[in-house]
Formats: C-alpha cells, sequence, structure tokens
C-alpha cells in the first residue's frame, strides 16, 4: 500500500499564494492518477487537481489558470505539489491529497488551507 504526507497549508491573504506537498510513500511503482481534493464543513468534496501516466492533468474549473499541479519521484518516494497563486477566500478548505491504482486508491490525512485578510 502506500501511505501519503501533506504539508504546506496555512493562512494566506487574499490573492497570495501557497504551495501544497504530498509525499507518497511504500508501493509507488503502482500510481496512476494523484491529486487532491478540497472540502469545506457541510459541503461535497470537490475535485481541484489530478494528474495521470504522462502527467496528463485535469483542473476544476474553478482553479484553472491559478492552480498547477505537478509530480516527480525521488529517493523511492513519489512527490505531488499544487501550487496555488491568486487564492481566494472561497479556496478556504481542507486539501486531501489521494493515489490511486487499478486496485486500490490511498488518502492523505488533510490539510487546512484558510484565505483570509
Amino acid at each position: 500500500q502506500v501511505q501519503l504526507v501533506e504539508s504546506g497549508g496555512g493562512l494566506v491573504q487574499p490573492g497570495g499564494s501557497l504551495r501544497l506537498s504530498c509525499a507518497a510513500s511504500g508501493s509507488i511503482f503502482n500510481i496512476d492518477t494523484m491529486g487532491w481534493y478540497r472540502q469545506d464543513p457541510g459541503q461535497e468534496r470537490e475535485l481541484v487537481a489530478r494528474i495521470s501516466t504522462g502527467d496528463d492533468t485535469n483542473y476544476a474549473d474553478s482553479v484553472k489558470g491559478r492552480f498547477t499541479i505537478s509530480r516527480n519521484t525521488a529517493n523511492n518516494t513519489m512527490y505531488l505539489y499544487l501550487q496555488m497563486n491568486s487564492l481566494k477566500p472561497g479556496d478556504t478548505a481542507a486539501y486531501y491529497c489521494y493515489a490511486a491504482a487499478a486496485a486500490w486508491k490511498a488518502w492523505g490525512q488533510g490539510i487546512q488551507v484558510t484565505v483570509s485578510s
């Protein structure tokens, strides 16, 4: 299986930037897709961005042009990043990293992003 650990969240002013990171360890050779969901209390979990084999990317309409997803592998660890620019109060949520293969999907513990002045 795969273990996911997120970092990089916090409080930022509107218009600011944050970079989320997710480190995947374990059976990373099986991973096909990685991505980020977010969820605000009382709302459904929303897919923010994902990156698949061949580095195909998809973004939610609400973040296109502001967020960039990327990944690389080093020292038997796969790193997933989400560069978030021009942040808005509506981006406030808990962000969850995931990794998926044909037979499973693993989740990180979630990290809070708060956009507020």
